[in-house]
């Protein structure tokens, strides 16, 4: 019985270091959108290779674009970011 817990408790240990040190996905533009009816423009842009985005949309009624972003070099722009408004407070 001691033993099962030992193991429990090391394997939820292991397990939760996993999250701990895992790193999110870096963000970054890829250079071939899949473009067409179900995606709004620029579309599903998640391809390196022509090739990549041609396998993906093969047999969708979809086709294969270049990222504007990545094209043009254009940076995305910034999300205005809300003031958060602070009141007066009264002394004590």
């Amino acid at each position: 019985m001691r033993k099962t817990h030992l193991a429990l408790l090391t394997l939820g240990a292991t397990v939760l270091a996993g999250f701990v040190t895992a790193t999110p996905a870096a963000a970054r533009d890829y250079p071939w959108c899949a473009q067409g009816g179900e995606y709004d423009y620029p579309g599903e842009c998640a391809y390196s290779t022509y090739e990549q985005c041609q396998a993906s949309v093969s047999g969708r009624l979809l086709f294969c674009g270049p990222n504007p972003l990545f094209a043009y070099g254009q940076a995305p722009r910034p999300q205005p970011r809300m003031q958060r408004r602070t009141r007066p407070v009264a002394p004590y």
